[in-house]
């Protein structure tokens, strides 16, 4: 008989870190203390809070063990699942915002999770995602066999209207308003589509619920193809996420065994199966029409709307694309009814957004929280605040296609509206967060050579003018801005925005525009002052030594690549800038912090 049940994440993050080898000695050391038969190992999903993984919980107690690792594991089952005693070296040791610590044993109790709301990742770090019958357990397919036998697919479609679910992918389109365009083309053949290109820097939301609770996408996907008569299915998913790929297999296998999938589902004659395909990592193919021609098995490059993909997408039929987000929240909507979903939320975005939190942040990790939760609750209630009592400078929303945002709007209601208003857009969910230590300019650059690299080349706009962008941007943290450049800039940015081809060229001149609204002093300083205020970019960085507090050790010249620092011993020393190449070496030896890079 099971007693107890020891969950493990098994993600990427934890797998990563070694939770697969923790898996296996611990059903190892559990049929060495005879415990094998009381005790169950169940492999789930992201719990969410990767900053501390590999993470363990132990039911029915909901103890929670954090950065486990495999030499743990003795210990874990002799004292814990044998004795029942915690094991307190290895329950989360919590600092609060006033620098005081708290044991905390459960996960939820985390202040991590007190804000949360998880739709999405309801069943992520709940459930083994390899077997159907866990996802069954919790209410799974029951969505499917509703719409099936209840209801018709108008029925389905006005649902989705009157939920008010926006797509979680990028613009926000009204999921209902695209089901109900593709539901009105005539064609004896249409498809639904799962984009689960994710491919902005640092987003991974897409592939934790993939990872974790791959039926729930499957299900929706079945609900959609009812919904607009639809009979076929691709996810398309980047092939660099191989656990995503192989629980959506596995997955799909069980759901076709369980007559879930394929032909007459629920004995009401409606067929519907799903097949996968593999992105190579295009960033441009996330933009719907890109992926639809490499599903095609054709170069994956945008193409001019109208007509939409509702009207003539995948080779040449109605097509819906919706993403993983979005999908996974379709089968609560449809079991606890639109008016539920409506009260979550605000006026014009309804329901929860998950959010990739990383950067300066002390709690990296999965964060999902009800729209119009501000940036303030989720940087400092949720995610611990910046490390190192460092201060609050930008949060990056919507990756490469986002805005970054300064601390005068850290009480900005975070939903589609607020979010624009400010010059930045939710996107698929990337939050990074950055401190006083960040170059706006250099992190306008980031992101631009991102988007130069990622462009198809197709449109002059795109191919030429981003270019054009990342040259200037080059130009002035080399040093060698001058009068004009932001003029140029902001020029050039318009006129990307206004007539790239597709969402990747459009949104491509965002951060730099919403750095230029906001940060403009550091581009000026770059340009007329020749310094970049955070001393990141190294042409403009100086590095001096504080004659005061110098010892004259002689720690940094002997560290020196380049034999820059001179001194006598027990003599303050001093930096030859024309041989400096900034490279931090002598700020990383220095024990006296007399040594500081301006």
């Amino acid at each position: 008989m099971i007693r107890s049940h020891v969950l493990i994440c098994s993600g990427s993050g934890c797998t990563s870190s070694g939770s697969v080898a923790i898996a296996k000695a611990l059903t190892e050391e559990l049929k060495k203390q005879g415990l094998a038969e009381e005790v169950e190992v169940v492999k789930t999903g992201c719990f969410g809070l990767c900053a501390l993984g590999p993470i363990m919980i132990i039911y029915p107690e909901g103890t929670f063990y954090s950065m486990v690792t495999e030499a743990d594991v003795p210990e874990i089952v002799s004292e814990h699942l044998l004795k029942g005693r915690i094991v307190e070296r290895l329950v989360h040791d919590e600092k609060k915002l006033d620098g005081t610590t708290e044991k905390v044993t459960n996960l939820n109790e985390t202040q991590f999770y007190r804000k949360q709301m998880r739709l999405a990742l309801r069943n992520c770090g709940v459930i083994n995602p390899e077997e159907i019958d866990e996802y069954i357990a919790l209410d799974g397919y029951k969505a499917l066999g509703k719409v099936l036998t209840e209801m018709t697919p108008a029925e389905v479609i006005q649902l989705m209207l009157d939920s008010g679910i926006r797509g979680r992918g990028g613009a926000g389109f009204p999921t209902g308003m695209k089901w109900s365009f593709a539901a009105k083309s005539v064609s004896d053949k249409k498809y639904v589509v799962c984009n689960a290109d994710e491919g902005d820097p640092g987003a991974f939301m897409d592939r934790s619920i993939l990872e974790g609770d791959p039926h729930a996408v499957l299900e929706a996907m079945a609900i959609a193809g009812y919904a607009i008569g639809a009979d076929e299915g691709y996810i398309y998913v980047r092939a660099e996420y191989p656990i995503a790929v192989q629980r959506l297999q596995i997955a799909i296998d069980q759901a076709r065994e369980y007559g879930l999938l394929g032909k007459d589902i629920f004995s009401t004659g409606f067929n519907f199966d799903i097949h996968l395909r593999f992105g190579a990592g295009a960033f441009v193919c996330g933009e719907e029409t890109a992926l639809l021609t490499s599903i095609e098995g054709k170069r994956g490059e945008p193409h001019p709307r109208p007509p939409f993909p509702a009207v003539k997408g995948l080779f040449g039929q109605p097509t819906i694309v919706n993403n993983v987000e979005t999908l996974a929240n379709i089968p609560q909507i449809i079991l606890k009814g639109p008016d539920w979903f409506r009260t979550i939320g605000t006026e014009k975005s309804k329901g929860t957004k998950v959010f990739a939190l990383g950067g300066k942040i002390t709690n990296t990790g999965l964060v999902e929280v009800p729209m119009g939760t501000t940036l303030r609750e989720i940087i400092y209630d949720i995610g611990g605040g910046i490390p190192n009592g460092k201060k609050f400078k930008a949060a990056q929303t919507g990756g490469p296609s986002g805005g970054c945002i300064p601390a005068e709007h850290l009480d900005t209601p975070i939903d589609y509206d607020s979010l624009m208003a400010i010059g930045s857009m939710m996107g698929s969910g990337g939050l990074i967060v950055m401190d006083e230590d960040n170059c706006m300019v250099d992190i306008a650059k980031f992101f631009l050579e991102f988007t130069v690299d990622e462009s198809c080349g197709k449109c002059t706009p795109c191919r030429i003018g981003t270019r054009r962008m990342l040259d200037i941007l080059n130009k002035i943290t080399s040093g060698n801005g001058e009068d004009g450049d932001i003029e140029k800039l902001e020029e050039l940015a318009n006129t990307i925005k206004a007539s790239a081809l597709c969402g990747l060229g459009q949104t491509a001149p965002n951060p730099i525009l919403s750095t230029l609204r906001y940060f403009r002093d550091e581009y000026e300083a770059h340009i007329y002052e020749k310094r970049c205020p955070a001393g990141v970019c190294k042409a403009l960085a100086k590095i001096t030594i504080i004659e005061d507090k110098c010892k004259g050790c002689t720690a940094c010249s002997r560290v020196c690549p380049v034999g820059a620092i001179s001194g006598s011993v027990k003599q303050p020393h001093v930096i030859d800038q024309s041989k400096c190449i900034k490279c931090g070496a002598c700020i990383e030896k220095c024990k006296f912090g007399a040594i500081v890079k301006k």
